[in-house]
């Protein structure tokens, strides 16, 4: 039982990875495990192999039933940020999880299974049912698409938390020239309310026009809440608290001198709960 259960984080950073939602993932893990725990399995020769199968398998068919829900999801979606250290240490940035979104389930699963996984393409083949030569090409497209997609080059961790504070002490201290100084000319903003909180229902483009929103917003906001930079993703970003509890998380992406995106998580049900 105690060599199973040492896969169960892995399932998760795969499961979450796929799906972009902590809860979304949990579940998935866990009617893994209980189906594994339930079923005979004496002539399973590798369990480590049929639970990554099964997850992957699992989140497939959960990415198509969640499709129309995030279709008709009430303004911008943005992934579920972890805070704090990241499992398994790979990417697991809003960033890269939003550019994981725009791929069809089975090459997610691919290119997630190849790249993050290490796992060949013969077994990603008969995993997924398709052919070895078809399965290279999903993940040679999905590379392409990432790379394509996100131009910007993160800095080291230490560069990248220096610009969050940079950031949130010219947003605090409503300095407009410090912040205009730190975004980056093309900078965006994506807000996620869920429709339960106040957020933009679009995403806000340029330094100027976010420069604006920020200082808006940030009205509300100075008086009573904390903002303390940590982990979001694995990556440098800013948590909001008010009265203890966690109110927001903003995960910032930088390039090498500038914060050039913003995804600001307000739905309470993407929020840690302490």
């Amino acid at each position: 039982m105690r060599d199973v259960e040492e896969h169960r984080p892995r399932l998760f950073a795969l499961a979450y990875r796929m799906l972009g939602t902590r809860s979304d993932a949990e579940d998935v893990v866990q009617d893994v495990f209980a189906r594994w725990y339930a079923a005979p399995h004496d002539e399973v020769r590798e369990p480590a192999g049929w639970l990554v199968t099964s997850t992957t398998r699992a989140c497939i068919d959960r990415l198509r039933t969640l499709a129309t829900e995030r279709r008709n999801y009430p303004g911008p979606w943005l992934p579920e940020p972890l805070v704090g250290p990241a499992p398994l240490a790979d990417d697991l940035s809003v960033a890269f999880l939003l550019l994981l979104e725009r791929l069809a389930p089975d090459e997610r699963a691919a290119f997630l299974l190849h790249t993050a996984f290490e796992y060949p393409h013969a077994d990603i083949a008969e995993l997924l049912g398709k052919s070895e030569p078809n399965v290279r090409q999903m993940v040679h497209r999905a590379r392409a698409r990432i790379v394509k997609d996100r131009p910007h080059r993160a800095p080291d961790p230490e560069r990248a938390r220096a610009l969050v504070e940079r950031f949130v002490t010219a947003w605090r201290g409503r300095d407009q020239a410090a912040l205009l100084e730190v975004l980056a000319t093309d900078v965006t903003l994506t807000s996620d309310g869920g429709g339960r909180v106040s957020a933009a229902t679009r995403t806000v483009f340029g330094a100027d026009r976010v420069s604006r929103f920020l200082f808006g917003v940030g009205r509300k906001w100075y008086a009573a809440d904390t903002l303390r930079v940590g982990l979001v993703g694995g990556t440098p970003g800013v948590i909001r608290f008010h009265g203890g509890a966690v109110k927001g998380v903003i995960a910032v992406e930088c390039d090498a001198d500038h914060v050039a995106a913003i995804y600001s998580v307000l739905n309470p049900e993407k929020l840690p709960s302490t």
